[in-house]
């Protein structure tokens, strides 16, 4: 494999330092582990204006919400943020770092929804809590500061495989409308197979990581046939909000995200889709670790700047300090 020099060093690393696949570990250890990893991983961590937690209801009782604020008055556009980690792991916590990056670069607020986690809440519980929580922040934008008519989703990961499954369900609802989608490396069909060809390697994301989260979140092995889990199965595409979707050369979920961006494209969707040569799955969320990383976020930012038609910051804008930030 033509794996980036800064993957083939990050990958010596895990060598050295013995680092156990996530799969082989109890669901506890692989949750403080994953959250530490992208923590090491996230480079520094960008204050901004204002940083806080906080709750909206869900169709089960309350979800824990972070809102990442930048500077400004009145109703700003919103990102409803989805965070990755085989919809088994991860938190408000693992996606703070994107979020604050997205917010200072696009100048639009980022909220980050604490979806429940499988095997606890298998599917449909999170995309359940995600298009709750989505069409709760446009149906209630004056709380916390949202433009509804500026309202998009986006996510890594599994996270990208929920923006998907909200944009399908605020059609099938009538709404919320949604400005747009960014799907980075999102998991489109759960029947696909890896790619055979970066399937293998235990020192990163593999075939054998797919199968692991899967088995958690699909109770029902049947429930793969159900587009809010296959977003690439639904029968049309169309009507659904312009899309980013980023993709990784060496990530055994590489090709479903590209079919799924063709999909789109087919169906007259706006799609912009992107592969990152050499990179591995997660590199989205470590950019400390790889500056493709940076790039893509870069990247998301400018779709999301576009969507929400938004001028492009100033390089040399100061950051303002944090404020009520738990982290």
């Amino acid at each position: 494999m033509s794996l980036d020099p800064q993957v083939v060093a990050y990958r010596a690393a895990r060598a050295a330092a013995g680092t156990p696949p996530l799969y082989t570990q109890t669901l506890a250890e692989a949750r403080a582990a994953d959250l530490a990893a992208i923590r090491a991983g996230g480079g520094d961590v960008e204050p901004v204006h204002e940083v806080r937690d906080t709750t909206v209801p869900g169709p089960d009782g309350d979800l824990r919400v972070r809102v990442h604020r930048p500077a400004g008055d009145g109703p700003l556009p919103t990102l409803v943020y989805f965070f990755g980690g085989g919809w088994t792991l991860g938190s408000v916590e693992t996606a703070d770092g994107i979020c604050r990056r997205l917010a200072n670069a696009t100048g639009c607020q980022v909220v980050t929804v604490g979806y429940r986690l499988a095997p606890e809440h298998p599917f449909p519980a999170a995309v359940l809590d995600c298009y709750a929580a989505t069409r709760w922040l446009a149906g209630h934008a004056a709380e916390l500061g949202v433009d509804p008519d500026r309202l998009a989703v986006g996510g890594d990961s599994a996270g990208g495989n929920l923006a998907a499954a909200v944009t399908l369900l605020a059609r099938a609802e009538g709404g919320p409308r949604l400005a747009g989608q960014l799907l980075v490396y999102p998991n489109t069909d759960q029947r696909a197979a890896p790619r055979p060809a970066d399937d293998q390697d235990p020192l990163l994301f593999n075939r054998h990581s797919v199968d692991w989260y899967r088995g958690h979140y699909l109770a029902d092995p049947a429930d793969a046939a159900d587009p809010l889990a296959s977003p690439l199965l639904a029968d049309d595409l169309s009507g659904l909000p312009p899309a980013l979707v980023v993709t990784a050369e060496h990530d055994p979920l590489r090709d479903e995200g590209q079919r799924y961006a063709q999909r789109l494209r087919e169906a007259g969707v706006p799609v912009r889709a992107t592969c990152y040569p050499g990179m591995i799955h997660g590199f989205f969320a470590m950019p400390g670790v790889f500056d493709a990383g940076r790039r893509a976020q870069d990247e998301a930012a400018a779709f999301l700047r576009e969507v929400f038609g938004l001028p492009t910051p100033p390089a040399d804008a100061p950051l303002t300090a944090t404020v009520g930030d738990e982290r």
